[in-house]
C-alpha cells in the first residue's frame, strides 16, 4: 500500500457526532415532573418492571429502584382488574416516597376494558403502551383500539403504538403477503415482514389521529429480535415518519450477549439520529438487579456523548506490567462510590456527572490517561517505584504511598468534588501535595 502524502495531514478532520432527527415532542408528565420526548429532547431512559403489579408495595419499591438508577419513565404490566386496581396505589405510594417517575400502562388484549373500568388507573398513568396485534381483529380491534385512544385524549396522555415481530396484526400481515404474490418480481419474506411493521405503526397512529390524539402525544416503536433487522426498519420507519421514536432490541437475552447486541443496535441508530426514548431489554441474571437495564442504557448514550449520568471511570484492563489487582479493586470501589452518591449530588454538585476520573495500572498510560482526567492515579507496576502519583486537572499534584492509597485517593477525589462544583465557589480546586 502506497504511503498517503503527507499534505492530506492537513486537511479537516471532521470529529464524528450524532445526527439530528426533526420530530414532534410528546410530554409525559405526573404532577410538576414532565417527561419531554423527541423533537430535540436529550434521549430518554426508560425501563420495565418484573414484579407482580398486584403487589402494590412490591412494584412501587422496585420503581423507586429503577428511578434511582436513572430511569425517567418505568413500564409495569396492567393484565387484569386486579392490576389495574392496584394502579393507582403504586401511584400513591411513589409520591409518598417522594418519587415523581411517570409510570406506563403495558396493555395487551384487554386495554380498552380495564382502563374504562378502572378511571383511576387511566388517570394515575402517565402514558399507555398498545400493541396493534394484541388489541383485536377487524372492527372489534379498530373499535377497541378507538376505546383506548379515546381515553389517552380524554386525559392527554402520551401513547406509544409499539409493534412488535412476534405479534403482528396477522390480516395486515396476510393482506401484504397476497398482494406481494401478486406482483412480477414478490419480494422476500423479509421484506415483508418490514413492511408489515412499518405499515402497522405508522397506520395505526394516523388512525389515532383521526380518533382525536394529538400527534405529538403519539410514540412509534417496531421491536425485532435481530440487530440488523432493528437497524433496517428503524431506518426505514424513520424516512417515513415525524413521531418520536422509541427504541430498543426486544428479548436482547441475557448477560453479555444481551448487553453486545442492543448496544450494537443501538448505538448505530443513535448514531445516525434515530431513537428518542430507549430501553435495554435484559433479562436478568439469577439474583442480579433489575436496574442493571437503565445502568446500560444510561452507559450507550453517555458513551456516544448524548448525555451525561454518572462521572466516567477510566481504567486500564491489565497486563504482565499490573503487579496486583489493586487498580481492579480501587476503580471498581470508585466507580461503586459514584454512582451510589449521584441521585444525592445530582442536585448539589451541578456538572458532576460530566466529570472524569483515571485509575490507570501502571506508568505506561497511566500518567497520560490521569493528565486527560480531572482526577487521576496511576499505580506502580512490576519493577516501578512503590509510589502512586495523583494528577488534578492535568498537573501532577501529589503522590501517595503506603497501605491506604484506595482510601486517600478516594478522599481526594470527595475533596475535588466538593472544591469544583460545590455551590460555595466557582474557583479553581487546587488540592495541597
Amino acid at each position: 500500500m502506497n504511503d498517503l502524502p503527507l499534505s492530506l495531514l492537513d486537511d479537516f478532520i471532521e470529529p464524528a457526532r450524532p445526527a439530528l432527527r426533526r420530530s414532534r415532542q410528546a410530554e409525559v408528565r405526573w404532577g410538576a415532573r414532565v417527561v419531554t420526548v423527541g423533537g430535540g429532547a436529550p434521549v430518554r431512559v426508560q425501563s420495565m418492571t418484573n414484579s407482580d403489579t398486584v403487589d402494590a408495595i412490591g412494584t412501587a419499591i422496585q420503581v423507586k429502584e429503577l428511578a434511582i438508577a436513572g430511569s425517567e419513565m418505568v413500564r409495569i404490566t396492567v393484565n387484569t382488574p386486579e392490576a389495574a386496581d392496584a394502579v393507582p396505589h403504586i401511584r400513591d405510594q411513589l409520591d409518598r416516597m417522594g418519587v415523581d417517575v411517570p409510570l406506563i400502562g403495558d396493555f395487551h388484549y384487554n386495554g380498552h376494558k380495564l382502563l374504562a373500568d378502572s378511571p383511576a388507573c387511566a388517570q394515575a398513568l402517565s402514558k399507555y403502551r398498545i400493541n396493534p396485534g394484541n388489541v383485536g381483529k377487524g372492527e372489534k380491534g379498530d373499535r377497541q383500539f378507538a376505546q383506548i385512544v379515546e381515553i389517552a385524549a380524554k386525559y392527554d396522555k402520551a401513547v406509544r403504538i409499539g409493534v412488535n415481530w412476534g405479534s403482528l396484526d396477522q390480516e395486515l400481515l396476510a393482506q401484504m403477503m397476497d398482494d406481494n404474490a401478486k406482483r412480477a418480481e414478490p419480494f422476500d419474506a423479509q421484506q415483508i415482514m418490514y413492511r408489515a411493521l412499518i405499515t402497522s405503526a405508522i397506520e395505526s397512529a394516523k388512525q389515532a389521529e383521526a380518533i382525536g390524539l394529538r400527534g405529538e402525544q403519539i410514540i412509534l416503536s417496531c421491536k425485532v429480535s435481530g440487530v440488523q433487522d432493528l437497524i433496517s426498519v428503524y431506518r426505514a420507519l424513520a424516512k417515513r415518519c415525524d413521531y418520536a421514536l422509541h427504541l430498543g432490541l426486544t428479548e436482547a437475552g441475557m448477560a453479555t450477549k444481551g448487553t453486545v447486541a442492543s448496544s450494537t443496535a443501538l448505538a448505530v441508530l443513535l448514531q445516525e439520529g434515530i431513537g428518542d426514548t430507549i430501553r435495554v431489554s435484559l433479562t436478568p441474571q439469577p439474583g442480579e438487579a433489575r436496574t442493571q437495564e437503565v445502568v446500560i442504557a444510561a452507559e450507550i448514550l453517555q458513551s456516544l456523548g448524548l448525555r451525561a449520568f454518572n462521572p466516567s471511570v477510566t481504567a486500564c484492563p491489565g497486563c504482565g506490567r499490573t503487579t496486583s489487582t489493586t487498580f481492579q479493586e480501587m476503580a471498581k470501589q470508585i466507580d461503586d462510590f459514584l454512582r451510589a452518591q449521584m441521585p444525592v449530588w445530582k442536585t448539589r454538585y451541578p456538572g458532576v456527572e460530566k466529570m472524569k476520573v483515571a485509575v490507570m495500572g501502571c506508568i505506561v498510560n497511566g500518567p497520560g490517561e490521569s493528565k486527560h482526567a480531572n482526577i487521576g492515579i496511576s499505580l506502580p507496576g512490576t519493577g516501578e517505584a512503590p509510589a502512586a502519583p495523583v494528577y488534578i486537572d492535568g498537573e501532577k499534584a501529589l503522590t501517595l504511598r503506603g497501605a491506604g492509597i484506595a482510601t486517600e485517593f478516594q478522599a481526594l477525589v470527595e475533596n475535588y468534588i466538593e472544591k469544583r462544583y460545590g455551590a460555595a465557589t466557582t474557583a479553581h480546586p487546587g488540592v495541597p501535595a
